[in-house]
């Protein structure tokens, strides 16, 4: 026999993200952050392809030293969040990239064990090429407007669906996993057709 009403609604409160309770899990491998390409919902890519992680904390370093949190979070902002690459893709590429001799790590004046990576001598023409064509800027402002608005629909209808599952009925609860399975397949459906 299968689970009970309060069993699934508390299944779909957990993945929902509910105070108390575990937030939603990550995406699936190589995803990137939560909430946003790079996360959650665009994973990171533009134009059909993973940006160049490598090529893009090279351009920032040419602008000025950066911890890895840091770049993450300058990423997410010159694409509007369209590209948000995961600690997972930035750290490693950090280190080759300090193992390479192009860049170098220094312990911040501020304490707390973070890095500040800064550009060495033998990065610097490497540097200076990506950042003529910096890969941020492949998220043109109309890809990225209109990633903007899906996730500020996506936010809404989140929002809506915990209103149903904290105060709805059985029945609205149960309608509603139906318009999200109905959601589920058309937008699979889009995806079909630039196949």
């Amino acid at each position: 026999m299968g689970p009970g009403p309060a069993a699934l609604r508390e299944g779909w409160m957990r993945g929902l993200g509910f105070p108390g309770m575990p937030p939603f899990p990550p995406g699936p491998p190589g995803a990137g952050g939560r909430h946003g390409p790079g996360g959650g919902f665009g994973r990171g890519r533009g134009r059909g392809r993973r940006a160049n992680v490598r090529a893009a904390l090279l351009a920032l370093l040419v602008e000025r030293p950066m911890h890895g949190y840091e770049m993450i979070q300058e990423l997410a902002s010159r694409t509007g969040g369209a590209w948000r690459p995961s600690p997972g893709s930035v750290y490693p590429t950090l280190q080759l990239l300090e193992d390479e001799g192009l860049i170098e790590a220094a312990a911040d004046d501020t304490g707390g064990g973070r890095k500040r990576f800064t550009l060495t001598e033998a990065g610097q023409a490497e540097a200076a090429q990506a950042a003529e064509n910096p890969p941020w800027a492949e998220f043109a402002e109309g890809t990225v407007n209109s990633w903007q608005e899906i996730r500020q629909s996506g936010f809404q209808a989140m929002d809506a669906l915990r209103q149903v599952m904290l105060t709805g009925t059985d029945d609205q609860r149960e309608r509603a996993a139906q318009v999200l399975d109905e959601t589920r397949r058309k937008l699979y459906a889009i995806l079909a057709e630039s196949a």
